[in-house]
């Protein structure tokens, strides 16, 4: 009820906005008509039209993230068609020139004799159509998480919140008859102005996106030209949204602890556990219901295979659902994909049989699980009473003392006397070990152009495209990575189309893992590292050996580093690839 009444109030505020004015002509020309028959349905007609046009909008944002590079061309089209509508009012006048006709011609039906109650409804729809691109902070939010969700009812009814917000203002900006618009006519020509400034900033914005500058400060940098307290309402709103609505740059993966959660004996209701029908298939079970879950204790856990905060809470898991399977524990892996070839079952398939889990993971390739739960990061752990209730949640590694006393808990809640006591201590070995006493100093970093930092080579990234890279080494910095040999970087992966390409990458920690895939049609691809130009020897990962060298067979997360002197000083590395083909993700490190 916060969100909604916080929509309603970014609603009422956009009267503000100097978007609003082509409106107020048709809203004030029912001023002199009686409200309930006149003002009345032409506001209804206005919030409804444009409640559904943002639901429209919405869903097409959604069709235009899964499109990746050419939903990106047609954002940047976009903001560049709004930025010059903001900088040039001319071309703001040719674009809404028919719908403002169509708002005349409605207005002239409305002023018919004969006209009937749905003329000025229909007057209505017409004016919340040209009303529509109107978007303030708040607007912005509600749509952008919708495109990152997916548009529900929930999303209408924020969208319907905010229109009825805004039809408020009106309805008062209606019986107050002219006083209000000539007061907002005299605050015109600072409004205008915000508007061209606002306009240059986003036609800069989306000079700067084209070239590629997007992937440092500009994705830091945002935009309002709203009123500062509609921006404070946006930050409340950000406060208390759901989830996974607040993950403003896409999902994250969390590598450490949060604070602490609260004792076990404090545990409360956070929810019921959702649908799980969601599911595109099933592993090492027949289809989950909560229904059939009723009476067993849950312990859902949020992963996907190439996430190595997702790996290394593994060993902990298969613990708990081999300590506990006896006395009612049920773990459910909910596998939800990063990079479009954890999508294929095939490959998950592989990745649960190789990592030795056995019990039940849903695949959830539509992201309907993670968004039943409101879930917002890898991994994540929520615990399910016997009744099918939520009690705790956490996200991230470590603290796996606190989850395991919660499902002691939660199963001598449900009855169970003999729940077996003491903690567990498993060993992960590999990509599953756990990681090092220093935190790492170098973080995620992806190779596909859709959200790569710290590329360091000549040029910058050609995207989509081959191109021949200039090798970077001895001049990058800490956390600064390059290409040599001819790559195509695509949207989220670099392909390398002739032998011998490299990569180097400058760190600070102890393990440094790459995901990797092999040729497209599945033949494997070798590889050599070097660290500080030297082989690795004992600093060599799981997945390499000394001399530094490897084979990519499979589309999978690769430990390439493992410093067994800690993490305390900076390395440079390198990988260079004997067979053309290889395909670059993303560095991860622990």
């Amino acid at each position: 009820m916060l969100i909604l009444f916080i929509a309603y109030l970014g609603g009422v505020l956009t009267i503000l906005s100097p978007c609003i004015l082509p409106v107020l002509p048709f809203v004030f020309a029912r001023a002199d008509r009686p409200f309930r028959s006149h003002g009345l349905p032409m506001l209804v007609g206005m919030a409804l039209a444009f409640a559904v046009v943002a639901t429209l909008a919405a869903v097409g944002g959604g069709w235009i993230v899964t499109l990746n590079e050419y939903g990106r061309y047609a954002a940047m089209a976009l903001l560049a068609l709004f930025g010059a509508t903001l900088l040039f009012p001319r071309v703001a006048e040719r674009l809404s020139r028919p719908l403002v006709a169509l708002g005349l011609r409605m207005s002239r039906t409305s002023d018919e004799p004969q006209a009937s109650v749905f003329s000025p409804l229909w007057l209505g729809v017409g004016t919340g159509l040209l009303w529509a691109p109107c978007a303030g902070p708040i607007l912005g939010l509600i749509l952008t998480g919708a495109a990152l969700n997916g548009a529900s009812v929930g999303t209408s009814l924020l969208l319907l919140a905010y229109a009825t917000g805004a039809c408020t203002s009106l309805a008062v900006a209606l019986l107050s008859g002219g006083r209000l618009l000539s007061a907002l006519k005299r605050t015109l020509p600072t409004g205008d102005g915000v508007r061209r400034l606002a306009g240059a900033a986003v036609l800069a914005g989306v000079g700067a996106i084209a070239l590629g500058l997007d992937t440092g400060w500009l994705a830091r940098l945002s935009l309002g030209t709203t009123s500062a307290l509609e921006q404070a309402l946006v930050d409340t709103l950000r406060k208390d949204a759901p989830q996974a609505q607040r993950a403003d740059a896409g999902f994250v993966r969390v590598a450490d602890t949060r604070p602490a959660p609260v004792p076990a004996r404090e545990l409360r209701v956070e929810g019921r556990l959702p649908s799980l029908a969601g599911a595109t298939e099933w592993i090492n079970s027949a289809p989950l219901t909560p229904e059939a879950l009723r009476g067993k204790v849950v312990l859902v856990d949020f992963w996907t295979y190439s996430c190595i905060n997702c790996l290394r809470t593994l060993p902990y898991v298969r613990a708990w659902a081999d300590k506990y399977k006896d006395a009612g524990l049920v773990v459910l892996g909910v596998h939800a994909p990063e990079f479009a070839f954890e999508k294929n079952p095939a490959n998950v398939r592989k990745a649960v049989k190789d990592l030795g889990i056995g019990f039940p993971v849903a695949l959830d390739n539509d992201f309907s699980i993670w968004r039943g739960f409101d879930n917002q990061a890898w991994p994540a752990f929520y615990f399910v009473d016997a009744q099918g209730r939520i009690r705790h949640h956490q996200f991230g590694e470590n603290r796996y003392d606190k989850a395991e006393q919660v499902i002691q808990q939660l199963l001598a809640e449900a009855g169970q006397a003999r729940v077996a006591d003491g903690l567990v201590a498993p060993q992960g070995q590999g990509t599953q070990a756990a990681p090092g006493a220093e935190p790492a100093q170098s973080g995620e970093t992806y190779l596909g152009h859709a959200r790569a930092h710290g590329f360091a080579s000549p040029g910058g990234i050609a995207r989509d495209r081959a191109k021949a890279y200039e090798p970077v080494v001895s001049s990058l910095r800490t956390n600064q990575w390059s290409l040599g040999g001819d790559w195509t970087v695509e949207g989220e992966r670099a392909v390398l189309n002739q032998a011998h390409g490299r990569i180097a990458y400058r760190f600070k920690a102890r393990d440094l893992h790459l995901v990797l895939g092999p040729m497209a049609d599945g033949r494997p691809v070798r590889f050599t590292v070097r660290v500080d130009g030297q082989p690795p020897l004992a600093d060599h990962g799981a997945d390499t050996d000394a001399q530094g060298h490897g084979v990519v067979d499979a589309q999978k997360l690769y430990q390439l580093v493992r410093q067994s002197a800690g993490s305390g000083r900076e390395r440079l590395f390198e990988i260079e690839f004997v067979d053309p083909g290889a395909q670059a993700y993303a560095f991860t490190f622990g």
